[in-house]
């Protein structure tokens, strides 16, 4: 365990390197292709540059999914149909291997870290591997009151920085976001709203599949919570007047990436709304972002653009896990790849348009 705090690893994050990200932008220029011609993946590979600090970009890997957990207690006030004790139950579920995430991280050959920051039932079985950084049972419920201390709030985000922090250390060069929470895109939807200044109608979603009522319930609650807070409230304030506690830890696991110099990759709502945090608390964080895909909540949109993310993919996801942000890895790797291995039009011998562009 690190002794590292969120507020060290904030004052190690610098701006991403602009010569490095010009090296490659020009590199692309004498590749054996049109320029252009791998679209946004040509993008991406200046951006890991500029993220590196290097050219060409080392290929991120080995890749580390950090899945945070955390129960909320507005979950209590009608906004899921899900009970509380799922979130134990798919915490175990991701410690034994069978969830979604672990399917598609075994695909990418990303390694899987659980870990408790928030869970508030017994976690059955074994749980083995799960990293148990508790900061308390959940949240109090955001409908009637502060769902979190400051306290619990600088904890949470020592968490997150601490997991990453640790998983860097064990070689991990390449970041994925995940959560587990059952209610916890209520949480997000009211962080969304208060970091973007949208409407609580445009940013809140159905979630787990709610019907109507449902859905208009949680937005009420949104409202009503987003009007406790005063004008001016600092980023710190509008966490510990909305939660959660996974989703502070992810903003602290974003950032500590940041300040390593190592790309993250972004899954769904919950990620979106963490990264807000993130990019609120130590704002050179954002250049070290990718979004991973398109979710389908609403709110994630929203966060997308505000944080000026375009994301890799869009299959109308909503599970979280990270599952969305880890079936965005190879296309990550696949950037740094073209950088390094492909051939230039010189050491090809292949000709350039008479007009000294590429074919």
């Amino acid at each position: 365990m690190t002794d590292e705090t969120f507020q060290d690893v904030v004052e190690r994050v610098r701006p991403i390197d602009e010569v490095a990200a010009e090296a490659a932008r020009l590199h692309h220029t004498k590749l054996t292709k049109p320029l252009g011609s791998l679209g946004r993946l040509e993008d991406l590979g200046v951006q890991l540059s500029a993220i590196a600090g290097a050219f060409p970009p080392p290929i991120p890997d080995p890749v580390t999914v950090a899945v945070f957990a955390g129960d909320h207690g507005v979950a209590a006030s009608g906004v899921t149909p899900w009970p509380t004790e799922v979130t134990a139950q798919m915490v175990s579920n991701f410690c034994a291997g069978g969830a979604a995430i672990n399917v598609l991280a075994r695909q990418v050959g990303a390694v899987v870290r659980v870990v408790d920051v928030g869970v508030a039932t017994p976690i059955p079985g074994d749980a083995v591997g799960l990293t148990r950084r508790n900061v308390a049972h959940g949240t109090a419920n955001l409908a009637v009151q502060a769902a979190m201390s400051p306290a619990q709030v600088t904890r949470a985000l020592d968490v997150g920085a601490e997991v990453a922090v640790e998983s860097l250390a064990s070689g991990a060069r390449l970041l994925v976001t995940g959560d587990m929470g059952i209610g916890n895109t209520t949480p997000s939807a009211a962080l969304i709203a208060a970091f973007t200044g949208a409407s609580p109608a445009d940013v809140t979603g159905r979630g787990t599949g709610i019907d109507d009522a449902t859905l208009l319930t949680k937005t009420r609650i949104v409202e009503s919570a987003l009007q406790r807070l005063a004008a001016g409230a600092s980023p710190y304030d509008i966490v510990a007047e909305v939660g959660g506690l996974e989703i502070a830890a992810l903003a602290g696991y974003i950032v500590a990436g940041a300040a390593a110099r190592v790309p993250v990759v972004i899954d769904g709502v919950i990620s979106v709304a963490a990264a807000l945090i993130a990019t609120a608390l130590a704002p050179d964080a954002k250049g070290y972002l990718i979004g991973g895909h398109r979710s389908s909540e609403p709110g994630a949109r929203v966060g997308l653009t505000h944080l000026g993310l375009v994301p890799l993919l869009d299959l109308e996801l909503r599970l979280g896990e990270g599952t969305g942000a880890t079936l965005a890895v190879p296309l990550v790797q696949a950037a740094a790849r073209v950088l390094r291995e492909m051939s230039t039009f010189d050491a090809a011998g292949v000709s350039e348009r008479e007009s000294g562009e590429q074919l």
